[in-house]
């Protein structure tokens, strides 16, 4: 675990005052910068010693086949994996001959702190020399939001105790060495030496590489060019082979001289254009970095967050630690999808090459309700890149035998990357989570081109493959039989309850869409005929439900399996798919993250409250959360049920992900859902933000239903809906919705309709959460309690 005693909770920064080689890899993937286009881990400047290098380009990636022990048909071929492309963030130090490096010597003071206003990671440090040298090296990186292809470094060396001989190694290399993977899934397949040269390139201070992938056919070109600030007689040579190119600047330093280099670093790539494309894109945007210069980056780096911040700051007064919590959490979001600008938002961003890279249904369920109220500038261009990989799952499906769009459970391109059938193929309901995003995305922005286009074809072709997958029994019910839901520890189930409530939901959105847009409908083959078969489909969907029980059940029958023997499973033998084989927990009720208990947040018209409560107890009792995914939607529902001190410990598992390493994974890149859960847990789970329903039945604005936990004194936070940004206040029992910007607002507050505008803010009260028996967890599975110490018991 990530134990750094300098991670103090510090309401706008993370600071790191120890540097522990031990963790150095998880410290890597935390102060990793990105902006969903280029990516940097937070390596050391010097590149050495590393847990994990890693620059990474949204896409790029290397393909490799699939191997199987027997083939069938409809096995996805190939694998994808995201690769390590050209590392820019690289400068060497040698002091009088000696590198830097922390295994030698002695390190005597270090700090870096990543500020999360400023977007720059900032580093000092002292280092003695082997020879009893000390210098003071400071330094200063990001990654451009406005640039989108353009990160920069700024690195200066002082000595301290005595002249010094300083030698500044500036390099672009490729195909770095990486560390072999382990034999756990989640970590990214290793491809050596991925990268092929075509072009290098050396000449004054500007620097270039050209590669091209092996199979995948992808070319990249990275260009560099230098600032240098130093004494007189400072000189500098360039070189370059095939995997190297390289600035040496020296200088001869007396105490309180320094050496100062600014480092502004460019990438392309494309499939399809020329190598002197490329080239030239690069190096066009080196030079607009270096016409920016240094400080100019950074105004507009500072300019990009103030105005993010202004529209998605959360403020938590009672609990230091998530406060600090949910900003890093926030700020890692935008960073995995600012400018992706068409591609994926994989699962760990551009912070590592976990999962391989690959982009889940965590981007609809996860990501996007996060960033369609707090940046809905990157949600459409991120339903773009689903619609722009719409043939592929439209050939996918034909090859399944089924009529729509089936999108890929895993995948960096658009095509299916999942070699293990029963998580993958068979978890149809990315398919909805997709529609959902949709319709969330067009409900809260009222994007009415987006609708009308990318957005009804994303409907229309989703709704077709529900049409097609179900069928209807004697009694003319319909059912979707043979599919996996969110939860992987059950699958090629029977109606599937969150399967099937999300099918409805996008049968009907896509009729309704279809009705909606009438003229473009037809240009893709939709008739009234099967708009209404759509509708009727949804209105006889399956709902499994347990009278006996007076639950609802995961999925057809599931009540009735054999419960997990949680007693006589030891700690360490969680994650259970790391210890006992898929056959014995698919024939279990155990569940491994947020499944059924989802469906009751996603649908929540199909629930009473008291069916919620009952639920959610019961479905708590059988889930090990062995997923980062889990806890936030364990948050809200508990937080609805009015188990609020569950609520907080969810929040506090959610939020603290990566910052404690609670998975032990966080070295292979940050778990992105997790952390837009930290926002859904606040906002969605304290705040009580749901979409309002009309009476029609079509959705409206915005209702709350805010409750505090008991260690929190305040709760504020501002979402943006429809061009206006709203600020939402709770404490001291009262809520507080004040307008901050654009028309009248209608919303509705624990049922209350009202409105808002920028002259009048409204005060309501809060009520009393309703009292209920508090749920148990699965033995050794309760999350830490944040008021006591220990696991949550009721």
């Amino acid at each position: 675990m990530i134990t750094h005693p300098s991670y103090a909770a510090e309401p706008w920064c993370l600071r790191e005052t120890e540097l522990s080689l031990e963790v150095l890899a998880q410290s890597e993937s935390v102060f990793a910068l990105a902006n969903g286009h280029v990516g940097w881990r937070g390596n050391l400047d010097e590149g050495e010693p590393h847990g994990l290098p890693g620059a990474y380009l949204n896409g790029v990636h290397e393909t490799h086949p699939l191997p199987y022990a027997e083939a069938g048909y409809g096995y996805p071929e190939s694998g994808q994996t995201a690769i390590n492309v050209t590392d820019g963030k690289i400068i060497r130090l040698l002091v009088d001959d000696h590198p830097y490096d922390l295994r030698y010597g002695e390190l005597t003071a270090h700090e870096r702190l990543l500020d999360l206003r400023t977007g720059v990671l900032l580093r000092t440090a002292e280092w003695t020399s082997p020879a009893g040298r000390t210098v003071r090296i400071t330094s200063r990186r990001l990654v451009s939001f406005t640039q989108r292809a353009v990160a920069a470094v700024e690195y200066a060396v002082e000595p301290l105790n005595g002249p010094a001989t300083i030698a500044v190694q500036s390099e672009l290399v490729a195909n770095e060495q990486l560390p072999h993977s382990s034999g756990d899934p989640r970590v990214a397949a290793v491809i050596d030496a991925p990268l092929r040269s075509e072009e290098h390139f050396a000449q004054d201070t500007r620097l270039r590489l050209v590669h091209r992938t092996g199979h995948s056919g992808q070319r990249i070109a990275t260009s560099a060019d230098h600032l240098v600030e130093g004494p007189e007689g400072t000189t500098w040579t360039s070189e370059s082979e095939p995997d190297v190119s390289r600035l040496t600047v020296t200088a001869s330093l007396a105490p309180g001289r320094r050496l100062r280099l600014v480092k502004f670093v460019a990438y392309g790539w494309s499939a399809e254009r020329s190598r002197s494309a490329l080239r030239d894109q690069a190096d066009g945007a080196v030079a607009a970095a270096h016409s920016t210069g240094w400080d100019g980056l950074l105004a507009e780096q500072r300019a990009y967050l103030d105005h993010f911040w202004s529209g998605a700051d959360v403020e938590v007064e009672g609990d230091a630690q998530i406060q600090q919590a949910v900003r890093f959490a926030l700020f890692h979001v935008l960073q995995a999808a600012a400018r992706a600008e068409g591609r994926a938002i994989p699962a760990k961003g551009l912070t590592g090459t976990g999962y391989d890279g690959h982009a889940f249904w965590d981007t609809e369920s996860y990501v996007l309700p996060v960033l369609t109220h707090t940046a809905p500038h990157a949600v459409a261009p991120a339903l773009r890149w689903r619609h722009a990989t719409l043939p592929a799952a439209i050939e996918r499906a034909g090859q399944l035998g089924l009529a729509g769009a089936a999108f890929p459970w895993r995948t960096i391109s658009g095509a299916e990357c999942s070699a293990y059938w029963p998580a993958g193929t068979a978890a149809f309901h990315v398919n909805a989570d997709i529609a959902d995003a949709v319709v969330r995305y067009v409900t809260a922005t009222g994007d009415e081109e987006f609708a009308c286009g990318p957005g009804l074809e994303l409907l229309v072709h989703t709704a077709r493959l529900w049409h097609s997958l179900g069928h209807r029994d004697a009694q003319g019910v319909f059912h979707i039989d043979g599919v996996t839901g969110p939860d992987e520890y059950s699958a090629i189930a029977r109606d599937n309850l969150y399967t099937n409530l999300m099918a409805r939901k996008n049968l009907l959105a896509a009729a309704d869409a279809a009705l909606r847009h009438a003229d473009r409908a037809r240009d893709l083959g939709v008739d009234h005929e099967e708009a209404a078969a759509w509708q009727d489909a949804a209105s006889r969907v399956a709902v499994p439900y347990n009278d006996s029980l007076g639950v609802h059940e995961q999925s057809a029958g599931y009540t009735s399996l054999q419960h997990w023997d949680f007693e006589a499973t030891a700690p360490e033998q969680y994650p259970l798919l790391l210890h006992f084989p898929y056959f014995d927990l698919y024939r279990k009720q155990v569940v491994k993250q947020a499944d059924l208990v989802l469906a009751l947040l996603t649908c929540p018209d199909d629930f009473t409250a008291e069916q919620k409560a009952r639920d959610f107890t019961y479905y708590e009792q059988l889930t090990v959360h062995d997923s980062s995914l889990s806890a936030c939607w364990h948050a809200v529902l508990a937080a609805e049920t009015g188990h609020l001190r569950l609520a907080w410990a969810y929040t506090g598992e959610a939020a603290l992900m990566d910052l404690e390493n609670l998975e032990h994974n966080t070295r292979d890149g940050l778990h992105i859902a997790s952390l837009a859960g930290t926002w859904i847990a606040l906002v969605l789970g304290f705040g009580g933000m749901r979409p309002s329903v009309d009476e029609d039945g079509t959705h409206g604005c915005l209702a709350f239903a805010p409750r505090l936990p008991r260690p929190l004194t305040r709760l504020a936070f501002t979402v943006l809906v429809r061009s206006r940004r709203l600020r939402v206040e709770i404490r001291d029992a009262t809520a507080r919705y004040t307008l901050l910007e654009g028309e009248p607002l209608g919303l509705e507050h624990h049922g209350e309709p009202l409105t808002v505008t920028t002259a009048e803010p409204a005060e309501r009260p809060v009520p009393e959460p309703p009292r209920r028996p508090e749920p148990r967890q699965p033995a050794g599975r309760g999350p830490s309690d944040r008021l006591a110490g220990s696991d949550v018991r009721g």
